[in-house]
């Protein structure tokens, strides 16, 4: 690469893209698939529920959301107290990451297929996306960074999944962005005192979307009654483990962020586990077993295992990269307690479907 180039990447590559091109165990990823495989797909086994959800999406009933207006209040960036402002920067940055991520994987799956219902579907979902990303960039903008989603694209790695595997976790994602979106909704109608950032006002409809991208996936993987059965459940099981896991270790990093909210991150984070278990039932035949005692001693576990290892990183050295190893040892070892704690059978409704009434 010359002079030239490298200057025009840094150029590109500010604080907040370069957080977002960062690739970790807890930070959003970005994914693609066998395309030809999700391309083959025949939805006629739920045409019904199919069709009167696309129709649904189709009529963008929260076109025009994703602007600001009356109800956006100026924001005291400089006079932020310095750690919230740290973390409330973070949570934006990933929760764009999260969005993009979806977007771009969509995207990608309505320019390459001929599938007529999964290319509508796929640029439906991926219209959703370019709108709840961009909403976050132009809160960020009013922060003083950006991320620039046009070289994040190109650069951040991008991790390959099975279409199955896509299914999982990407349903879970959609689904546990609906649960956490919502219960910060609801708390911060209760106290307003505590939105500390404008963007909450709008997580009643964005969460919507989130719920319906999550239905879309549950009538993907109905589609296949063999996605859900057999040894697939042991992946459903991986999956399960490791999004809950994973969300209890990176809001818990975010310790100023939920006191400024009023919330207390371990309560919060069972109730949106809790919720999010309950709605994954409409189609996962199993439910992880979270009143288990090993599920909680578990999840601290985790997170102390994740705090070690961010704390031998920045040691760095010899006996920094020693520490981080015994860390991430521990952690696999967590998740090995955490998936072998016996998990509970459930009766999935012939219909999925399922309404956002949380």
């Amino acid at each position: 690469m010359n002079m030239q180039t490298d200057i025009a990447k840094s150029d590109k590559l500010n604080a907040a893209t370069e957080a977002a091109l960062e690739t970790t165990l807890l930070n959003p990823r970005f994914y693609t698939t066998d395309f030809d495989e999700l391309d083959a797909i025949d939805v006629s086994s739920v045409r019904p529920a199919w069709d009167k959800l696309v129709g649904e999406m189709r009529a963008d009933p929260r076109k025009g959301h994703f602007k600001k207006n009356e109800d956006w209040d100026e924001v005291d960036w400089d006079g932020m107290e310095p750690e919230l402002k740290k973390e409330l920067i973070d949570f934006l940055i990933s929760s764009l990451t999260a969005e993009f991520s979806g977007c771009v994987l969509y995207k990608e799956m309505r320019r390459r297929g001929a599938n007529k219902d999964i290319c509508e579907l796929f640029g439906l979902m991926s219209r959703d996306e370019a709108r709840h990303a961009g909403f976050i960039n132009d809160a960020l903008r009013e922060s003083g960074i950006a991320v620039n989603l046009g070289f994040l694209t190109k650069e951040k790695k991008y991790t390959y999944f099975r279409p199955k595997f896509i299914y999982y976790a990407t349903y879970l994602s959609e689904k546990i962005g609906y649960a956490r979106y919502i219960t910060i909704f609801r708390h911060l109608e209760k106290h307003p005192e505590h939105r500390i950032h404008p963007i909450f006002k709008w997580f009643k409809e964005w969460c919507n979307d989130e719920f319906s991208h999550g239905e879309a996936f549950a009538l993907l993987m109905k589609t296949d009654p063999k996605l859900t059965q057999g040894r697939n459940i042991y992946w459903i099981k991986f999956f399960l483990v490791a999004v809950f896991s994973t969300m209890w270790v990176r809001d818990h990093a975010r310790q100023r962020f939920h006191d400024a909210l009023g919330i207390d991150i371990d309560e919060y984070d069972h109730k949106v586990l809790n919720l999010t278990s309950e709605i994954s039932q409409q189609v996962f035949p199993i439910a992880l077993d979270m009143k288990n005692p090993r599920w909680d001693r578990g999840l601290r576990s985790m997170n102390k295992a994740f705090q070690d290892m961010d704390k031998a990183k920045k040691r760095g050295g010899v006996m920094g990269a020693i520490g981080k190893m015994r860390a991430g040892t521990r952690a696999l070892l967590t998740f090995i307690n955490l998936y072998t704690i016996p998990s509970k059978k459930v009766e999935c409704p012939e219909d999925p479907r399922l309404e956002p009434v949380w």
